[in-house]
């Protein structure tokens, strides 16, 4: 290699100035636990409260998911107008919730849940019309002649008879008797 290029190289790895040492520094990486410990602390100095009794939490996105949250941690402040949710959340489909969820749906979540099921019927509805119209069992439209094509049939069978008797008079001059005696 060319010493020029190793020089610039060099250069570029040292961190400090002259005669320190050529090691890039160690980047200590945070760990989940230090960031819920903080986010605890800011919470305690809003000075939230656990609200017991909660089985389950839905957040409801205006795509039509669902955030679902089984037997979370729920802390409130009032008077900050903050919630905070702890615990395992699931991104599922609406439709998945849909017994224990429709008494807690908005109007808007209602109308979007009622476009959703438009959709499904006209989905199964819809499948005669992407045919055009058309039933798979219904009786094809009649496109050729059937007369001639059964009078060609008829002559290529004929044909067939003759070639058949010829066979069987070949055949029956091939076939002679075997002498097994020696």
């Amino acid at each position: 290699m060319n010493p020029e290029k190793l020089k610039q190289l060099q250069a570029q790895v040292r961190i400090g100035g002259k005669g320190t040492v050529r090691r890039k520094k160690k980047v200590v990486h945070r760990t989940a636990t230090t960031d819920d410990k903080k986010l605890q602390s800011c919470l305690k100095k809003l000075s939230v409260n656990n609200i017991p009794g909660i089985e389950e939490v839905n957040m409801i996105k205006e795509d039509g998911t669902v955030i679902h949250f089984n037997n979370p941690k729920v802390q409130a402040s009032l008077g900050a107008n903050t919630f905070a949710i702890n615990g395992h959340g699931e991104n599922k489909v609406i439709t998945e919730l849909i017994p224990s969820i429709l008494n807690q749906l908005g109007p808007e979540s209602l109308t979007h849940l009622r476009k959703l099921a438009h959709n499904i019927r006209s989905n199964e509805d819809g499948g005669a019309e992407n045919n055009n119209g058309e039933d798979d069992d219904d009786v094809p439209d009649l496109v050729e002649n059937f007369d001639e094509a059964s009078k060609n049939e008829e002559g290529v069978k004929s044909d067939d008879k003759d070639e058949d008797k010829e066979n069987k008079d070949n055949c029956s001059e091939l076939k002679e008797p075997l002498n097994t005696t020696s």
